[in-house]
Parts: C-alpha cells; sequence; structure tokens
C-alpha cells in the first residue's frame, strides 16, 4: 500500500475547512471562505500564504502572467478554494498546472459549495 502524500499537513487542512464549512455553511462567494481559512488557518498554527504569486515561463523566458493559488499551506500543498455547485474538469485542470508551476506534489480543491458538505479532492502529481 502506498503512503498518502503529506498526510498528516493535509488532515489538518481538512480539519480547518470542515470547521469554516460548520461555521459558514454554503452560499457564500469564494472570497468570504478565503478570507475565513485564512482566519481557520491562523487559529490552527497552519502555515500559509495567500495569493502567492507564480512566475510561469516559456521556453525559459518569463511571462508577465503570474498563476495566483488561493492558499499555499505548509510551503508545499496548493489549496485551491472554489464556491460552485460542483467542481469540474477545468477546476482539476487549474489545480494541476499550479502544481506543476510550483514544482509541487500535491493540491487540494476545495468547494464549499457543495451541499450537505465542503468537498475536498486531493491531486497529486
Amino acid at each position: 500500500m502506498s503512503k498518502l502524500v503529506f498526510a498528516d499537513e493535509s488532515y489538518a487542512i481538512r480539519g480547518a475547512v470542515f470547521e469554516v464549512y460548520r461555521e459558514m455553511g454554503s452560499g457564500f462567494l469564494e472570497g468570504v471562505y478565503q478570507e475565513c481559512m485564512e482566519k481557520e488557518l491562523i487559529r490552527r498554527k497552519i502555515p500559509f500564504e495567500a495569493q502567492k504569486g507564480l512566475s510561469l515561463k516559456y521556453k525559459g523566458e518569463a511571462l508577465d502572467q503570474v498563476y495566483k493559488p488561493d492558499l499555499f499551506c505548509y510551503d508545499k500543498i496548493v489549496v485551491e478554494l472554489k464556491a460552485v455547485k460542483k467542481t469540474t474538469p477545468e477546476h482539476r485542470a487549474q489545480v494541476i498546472n499550479y502544481l506543476k508551476a510550483a514544482n509541487l506534489q500535491l493540491g487540494l480543491l476545495v468547494n464549499f459549495g457543495a451541499h450537505p458538505k465542503a468537498t475536498i479532492e486531493r491531486l497529486v502529481l
């Protein structure tokens, strides 16, 4: 059986996600959940950076375009927040692209718009 990538860290993040959902429920815009997640991560002493810009390159040349994932936790996990009825393949591709750009292994696609509970998808490179 293979070991789960960053199991302890992702478990801690999941706890924060479910606490935000327990407190706020569904129906708010993504920005509300972003702010709540930041507050909950601070409460739980989970290290993170919000909206950290990722530089992109084309054939070794820097691009003006910058990716900005919602959260980087523990300097090794991308957390992308959504507030939609259902996540799509495009949302998953977005997280995969963030992982490639940041040269990271694990991304969590969090959807606060799902009912009756928030959903979290693990995406591993």
